[in-house]
């Protein structure tokens, strides 16, 4: 018999694929990309492998063949012949190992993991951030920002700000980190925001499964040089279909492969799913359950009603919200890029499904960069330049309106420092989508660790308001009054109360209230069963079950009605910012070496731009002196009151050692006291010079730091300055 279910009704009653733990981290930035499309350099590594194993093969044969002639007593010539073939065989072998590492990205992956360690080294030592609790340990998965992270941080939020709520006239809201259990039960969360885990049998110590398989799969194919081509093609599988493996295939995969306990080599338990969300109680009585909210959206949700009437019922509008979100984690990992407490910002742009255009889109049309459209993806192809306007008029992006926000995202992370190359938009897979979802796309970062999702931009629909007004009874919908009546077909679901009382009793409001809350193609589905059956099995989800509806039961029709308006429940478009995963990208994307002077050691320098360094400038008297010194706190009293945040040096180190401390904190500034009448500003990544007034000192520094002018805007303006003693 057919199942009619009631997509509309309930977030519980989707289907396991559509609210998944996946699925509800379109707006987590939880889960790194794992495809592994298959390119030109995939198929070299494949035949790299088929020529390694027959070179394996002839050496086998070769050695055999040195052994009988041993054995057999042969000439000690044939014998040394045969030998000195062998070492030929494995000379040959080993280059093709040499040629399959870095196919396979073994040479690359030891540069980046030394890489990732000095950068890493270089942001605990000078305090961008440190592991929590360190005195007692630490605590995985938590990290607290020391002043110079905390300055990129509250730097990289400001431009957010500015950016997003104050250039598109966002309504900016802010909502408890405690979240009520029904709130997150409508959302879909309480029964479905989980990850698959797996124990030691012997210790108890928990595991995410798939981060097992995956770091199974990448060392297998990294370094097992043995690996066939066809089984290095299953693991590069394994690894694109990861997310979409299920508990039983997961653990299937596990015992397969043979995979142990990292740390005790002990057997694991099968996969079972563990709810990520930190649990509490409201209230002292313990009979208010709630949870630590795991996104900051479901807040602007909830208000959408009371944001709509603030915005003179008018449509469309975007809320925005920066705050806390945390996510109990099983094995956190991979410093700043999974973690249990982060910081969101997220922004849910309201629109009329039927219009999703936006007046602002010819702004960012012409804009071109790297994007990644699923018809590539799936082909194998790499990603590519499209023009933005394109992208959307060809029908790649959906709509307007997501296009409108996917151009600002990119502007936005450029601006910041991201590296235009090392920055790609890429379309969510159908298997990524859920049903609801009229189109995703993740602004990803490459890093030391890969492509990691960023910014997640998505056409939700209108899924969450509806999940919410059926749970809450409160209806989250816009109107549009037309200017002259129309006539419109309605439908009409008319549930026979009797009927449902005598078969469902106690249930019967439930039942009521899903028939009711049916969308139009469900309804009319239901309705032909009916006329054709006589009855259907229909999913009610706030029983959690399938009940059997009579023809008896339920009335629908479409209905000739005169309208004066129309009632409606909006579209979301939602760009959601994992702002620790960007900052940590940033430092990245910063971060280079240069040598000393001499020449002995190699210098760290962060190369942030001005607009997210967490000190636009130093001043440094260049040598112990009074009156020196007296400039330089003239010129700090200055550079307060212009807002600028500043370091003074009056220690009388050596001016290279205080330009070296200040170029690995990423000061983009240096002015230097070297008389009572000018002084020299210094560009920290070209190291140049300009002489400038110590009466228009600040000025400067804070139209580039300001964005008013740049650097080169300096240099027409203030000549180049040279001195033996101003530099390392």
């Amino acid at each position: 018999m057919r199942i009619v279910r009631a997509l509309t009704t309930c977030a519980l009653s989707l289907r396991h694929r559509v609210i998944s733990t996946h699925l509800l981290r379109t707006r987590l930035f939880l889960k790194p990309y794992t495809g592994a499309p298959v390119t030109m350099a995939a198929t070299a590594e494949d035949s790299l492998r088929q020529a390694l194993a027959q070179k394996q093969s002839s050496i086998e044969f070769q050695g055999n063949a040195v052994r009988q002639l041993k054995s057999s007593g042969a000439s000690k010539p044939e014998i040394e012949a045969a030998v000195q073939a062998l070492n030929a065989l494995k000379l040959e072998k080993s280059s093709i190992e040499s040629r399959l590492i870095a196919a396979a990205g073994g040479s690359s992956s030891a540069s980046r993991d030394a890489f990732r360690q000095n950068v890493v080294n270089t942001l605990e030592r000078r305090l961008f951030y440190i592991p929590s609790f360190k005195i007692y340990r630490g605590v995985a998965g938590l990290y607290d920002y020391g002043p110079p992270g905390c300055s990129v941080k509250s730097n990289v939020l400001a431009f957010w700000r500015q950016h997003f709520v104050l250039e598109e006239n966002m309504l900016e809201v802010d909502c408890p980190c405690v979240t009520p259990e029904v709130v997150l039960k409508a959302s879909g969360h309480v029964e479905k925001f989980t990850d698959l885990m797996v124990k030691d049998e012997k210790t108890g110590t928990c595991y995410r499964a798939d981060h097992l398989l995956k770091d199974y799969c990448k060392e297998k194919l990294e370094k097992d040089f043995s690996l066939s081509s066809e089984k290095a093609a299953e693991l590069k599988h394994i690894l694109a279909v990861l997310d979409d493996l299920s508990a039983e295939q997961l653990g299937a995969k596990i015992k397969e492969y043979g995979i142990t306990a990292p740390d005790t080599k002990n057997p694991l338990s099968d996969p079972y799913p563990f709810n990520l969300m930190f649990q509490t109680s409201i209230g002292p009585s313990g009979v208010s359950p709630g949870y630590m909210r795991p996104e900051t959206a479901q807040g602007i949700f909830v208000n959408f009603k009371d944001l709509y009437y603030y915005n003179g019922n008018k449509l469309p509008f975007a809320a925005a919200q920066i705050g806390q979100a945390f996510r109990n984690e099983i094995s956190p990992r991979q410093g700043l890029l999974r973690v249990r407490e982060f910081t969101l910002a997220e922004i849910e742009h309201f629109v009329d499904p039927q219009d999703k255009s936006h007046p602002k889109f010819l702004d960012v049309a012409k804009l071109e960069f790297l994007m990644f459209p699923r018809d590539e993806q799936v082909s194998g192809q790499c990603a590519k330049r499209l023009q933005l306007g394109e992208a959307v008029s060809s029908g790649i992006v959906n709509n307007e309106t997501l296009g409108y926000f996917i151009g600002r995202v990119y502007l936005f992370l450029t601006r910041l420092g991201i590296d235009k190359e090392r920055l790609r938009f890429r379309q969510h897979l159908a298997n990524e989508m859920a049903h609801y979802a009229a189109d995703c796309w993740d602004a990803e970062i490459e890093s030391s660790y890969g492509w990691i999702e960023c910014v997640g931009i998505a056409d939700r629909s209108a899924y969450d308001l509806r999940a919410h007004s059926e749970k809450s009874s409160v209806a989250l919908v816009a109107q549009e009054k037309f200017s002259e009546p129309r006539e419109v077909e309605k439908l009409v679901i008319t549930p026979m109360k009797k009927e449902l009382g005598l078969a469902f009793k106690g249930n019967q409001k439930m039942v009521t209230e899903s028939l009711e809350a049916m969308e139009e193609k469900v309804a009319m589905e239901m309705k032909a069963d009916l006329e054709s059956k006589g009855e259907v099995e229909f999913h009610v989800c706030t029983l959690g079950k399938n009940v059997t509806i009579k023809k008896s039961m339920v009335s629908i029709s479409k209905e000739k009605k005169k309208e004066h308006q129309r009632v409606f429940t909006p579209s979301v478009i939602e760009p959601s910012f994992g702002i620790g995963r960007i900052i940590y990208c940033l430092y990245e994307h910063s971060f280079y070496t240069r040598p000393s002077k001499g020449g002995d050691e190699q210098l760290n320098v962060f190369r942030f731009p001005p607009l997210v360094a967490p000190i636009k400038c130093t001043v440094f008297p260049l040598v112990q002196n009074q009156q020196y010194e007296e400039v330089a706190k003239l010129i700090s009293k200055s550079l307060t009151a212009a807002g600028i945040s500043h370091k003074i040096d009056i220690t009388g180190t050596s001016i290279g050692k205080r330009y070296a401390r200040t170029d690995e904190l990423g000061v983009p500034f240096a002015i230097t006291v070297d008389s009572t009448s000018s002084v020299t500003v210094r560009e920290r990544d070209s190291k140049d010079q300009v002489r400038v007034s110590t009466d228009k000192v600040t000025s400067v520094v804070r139209e580039v730091t300001d964005g008013v002018s740049t650097w080169a805007d300096v240099l027409k303006v203030y000549p180049l300055h040279s001195s033996g003693t101003a530099e390392e």
